[in-house]
């Protein structure tokens, strides 16, 4: 289980939306390469970046800046928004990328994500966005009738890395993930699940520490890092501690 940092690009800045609201930002950097480094130094293990502007206009936006991340860290970086072609896939997969994370890609064109995990088996993420139980596509502007256990099985047996869970009523709100969302998810599917949205605190952290043994295998968090609620190197270490103990 490990705690991931989320770096948001738009108009080359880091910012955080409410709950995927692009009028409601809040912008921390102009440099997010320094935000990258910044996360690393605190002992990340990874990160998470998205372009907002690139889900939006359904390609990326902001290919030069997660260069720059993946140059600065010497961490895997996990990057979507907007991917919607395998040329894209392996543009970002050779310039370093770790892993690609489709999300609109894998309602609207099944094909690729099946394509993607075949030329880069465990390399590629799906993320899974809901809104009050279904899944929502386009950064977050088009509801569809699937739930997100519904659309993970579909591509369960097909290579995947992870699956990213995000409740967008929590994202960026610092209420607290979704637990049992979270936990339905991972005993459904059969592919590890890193939760996403909602964590403020410490206590949440502890919250999703115990998903662990349900398939939980990660975390991400961005507003409480950005705004001090939570503090990267301690959760860190809580997770560890958790692990061990689990371990022994």
């Amino acid at each position: 289980m490990i705690v991931i940092p989320a770096i948001d690009l738009k108009d080359g800045r880091c910012v955080r939306l409410k709950q995927g609201r692009m009028s409601e930002e809040t912008v921390y950097s102009t440099k997010p390469e320094e935000i990258a480094l910044k996360w690393f130094e605190k002992g990340a293990e990874r990160l998470h970046v998205v372009d907002l502007d690139g889900a939006i206009r359904k390609t990326p936006v902001h290919r030069e800046v997660v260069r720059r991340i993946v140059k600065a860290v010497p961490i895997p970086v996990e990057a979507g928004g907007g991917i919607r072609n395998i040329d894209t896939v392996r543009s970002y997969l050779d310039s370093g990328v770790h892993a690609v994370i489709l999300g609109t890609a894998a309602f609207r064109d099944p094909d690729l994500l099946y394509q993607s995990c075949k030329e880069y088996p465990g390399r590629i993420i799906l993320g899974l966005d809901a809104n009050e139980g279904k899944i929502a596509v386009e950064g977050w502007t088009h509801a569809t009738e699937l739930t997100p256990i519904e659309l993970g099985k579909r591509f369960a047996n097909d290579g995947l890395e992870a699956i990213i869970y995000t409740d967008i009523q929590k994202d960026g709100m610092g209420t607290g993930p979704n637990i049992e969302a979270t936990r339905m998810l991972a005993k459904g599917v059969d592919v590890p699940v890193i939760a996403s949205g909602g964590i403020a605190d410490v206590e949440d952290v502890k919250k999703v520490l115990t998903l662990s043994e349900d398939g939980v295998i990660g975390m991400i968090t961005g507003r409480a890092l950005y705004e001090g609620g939570l503090d990267l190197q301690e959760a860190i270490r809580i997770a560890k501690e958790k692990m061990q103990q689990k371990g022994a």
